[in-house]
């Protein structure tokens, strides 16, 4: 068979494969050292990611790969375990994947509030920033996020006397502006991607004028990977361990999942299929685990540049990996050249495109709620830490849909004559009783007074004992307890309450 027959996308395929190779390489290398790790384990995570995970089935044209969003979690991992602890964390974190998409529990991802997954992308899009730009000062980062922020003024300002701190902190913001204002260079030019461009002409400045600045160390791609031990599984004893796995598996899916939303808006070719993605991911991400390697996530920069590219199929992908993989074998000694801060710019600017700033003004505009809870778990993020930062904004979205979901209106009709008639519609939960009370209360005590609950989509225990009280209180109370067209946490529901 004629491989243009089997393969009718290849040359599509071919081409992409080159261009999200190219946008790979330095992100996964500027991920690696970002992480506390050698930067040859985000290689082999790219590599996993293009030929394994490539080859599953999922969604066609999202690319998987190290990602920035996972940076701050992994280095505080690292900091807190060692570094043989975390292929233990990534191989559970995979673990746990398979397991989450056997069980068909991959669509549940996207049923978490936007809100709150903006606002961990934010928070550690704030962390990453403030930690990348002690590394383009050639300084080191406290280890909270708060003392990160506080520290930057400081931080900057012993960089302006030290000559090589200087140097750095020039090359890194040489490697923003780049970023910043490749879309705006000559078409031609923009064929090569804004990292790579940005890594190569810091690299090429760094030579020509010999700069004082920090290089990436090179161990080798064979010497970095590292299995974990027997003794470091030890470790999943302790429960910072363990929560440090969830937060590990809630993330990653969760941007995974989001990413690949995102990817099917950009194509009109097969859908995702959530939960074989998730299976694909835990895949990918328990074989890195085994290597010792970073985790990894679908990455929407490269899919975006996937699909862009005019990739067709999941070849795209596959071939990607495998240039990585030629990459780490034949040019190691390439990536000592690449300077430190350069990769650090590099992150930054990610960072940067983590916040949503605009996504944040609009909410505001047209809810506030959810604005709220996207700043809240950023802050929290930054304030205390990943996985409980999250979980304060899980939370909060959770108390929020609560409330919009028990909103209750109460009708009064007096006609001067006869009994007062109240109508009340809506959820009739706690949230909403004292409202339901007050209103109640300020009816006449003197009259008698019709309490219709037809128009009740929900009547909780608490509310329905609360009505029961106050009509109690009245003098002269009936009251009909019937079945009506309420659904209520207490039985048969009150439709009408007649006091006199």
């Amino acid at each position: 068979m004629d491989i243009r027959t089997r393969f009718p996308h290849l040359r599509q395929d071919f081409a992409a494969s080159l261009v999200v190779f190219l946008v790979a390489l330095p992100l996964c290398v500027g991920v690696a050292v970002a992480s506390g790790v050698p930067a040859e384990l985000g290689l082999v995570t790219g590599i996993v990611g293009g030929v394994v995970t490539g080859l599953m089935r999922g969604s066609s044209l999202q690319v998987s790969g190290p990602a920035a969003g996972l940076t701050v979690l992994v280095f505080e991992a690292v900091r807190e375990y060692g570094l043989p602890a975390l292929g233990v964390i990534v191989l559970s974190t995979g673990a746990l994947q398979i397991l989450m998409g056997a069980l068909k529990l991959g669509r549940w991802f996207r049923a978490i509030s936007v809100s709150v997954v903006e606002g961990m992308l934010a928070g550690i899009g704030l962390v990453l920033i403030a930690g990348q730009l002690y590394s383009m000062a050639d300084a080191k980062a406290p280890a909270s996020g708060p003392a990160k922020i506080a520290g930057l003024p400081a931080a900057l300002a012993d960089a302006a006397g030290d000559p090589g701190a200087l140097a750095s902190l020039g090359l890194g913001a040489g490697t923003i502006a780049v970023l910043v204002l490749w879309k705006r260079a000559p078409k031609r030019l923009r064929t090569l991607p804004g990292p790579l461009a940005a890594v190569a002409l810091a690299t090429l400045a760094t030579l020509a004028f010999s700069l004082p600045v920090a290089t990436v160390e090179v161990k080798g791609l064979l010497a970095s990977v590292q299995p974990p031990s027997l003794d470091a599984f030890g470790g999943l004893a302790e429960i910072g361990l363990l929560g440090t796995i969830v937060a590990f598996t809630l993330i990653a899916s969760a941007e995974s999942l989001f990413s690949a939303a995102a990817v099917d808006r950009l194509h009109d070719g097969p859908r995702t299929r959530y939960d074989r993605e998730l299976v694909a991911q835990g895949t990918g991400n328990a074989l890195c685990g085994l290597l010792g390697a970073l985790p990894m996530t679908a990455v929407i920069v490269r899919s975006a540049a996937n699909v862009q590219a005019g990739a067709r199929t999941k070849a795209s992908r596959v071939l990607h990996g495998l240039w990585l993989l030629l990459f780490a074998a034949l040019l190691p000694e390439v990536l000592g050249l690449i300077p430190v801060p350069a990769l650090a710019g590099i992150l930054v600017y990610s960072g940067a495109k983590l916040v949503p700033l605009r996504q944040i003004v609009s909410l505001w505009r047209e809810h506030r709620g959810e604005a709220l809870i996207l700043v809240v778990t950023a802050v929290s993020i930054v304030a205390v830490s990943m996985f409980e930062g999250v979980l304060i904004g899980l939370a909060l979205a959770v108390a929020k849909t609560a409330w919009d979901a028990s909103h209750v209106r109460l009708e009064v009709v007096d006609k001067g004559a006869g009994p007062v008639q109240a109508y009340l519609s809506g959820n009739a939960t706690f949230l909403r009783l004292p409202k339901i009370l007050d209103a109640l209360e300020a009816l006449p005590q003197d009259r008698p007074v019709e309490l219709d609950l037809s128009g009740l989509h929900h009547l909780d225990h608490a509310c329905r004992t609360a009505l029961e009280s106050w009509s109690e209180r009245l003098p002269h109370v009936s009251a009909s307890l019937e079945a009506g067209g309420v659904r209520s946490a207490a039985g048969p529901e009150a439709v009408r309450v007649t006091a006199g």
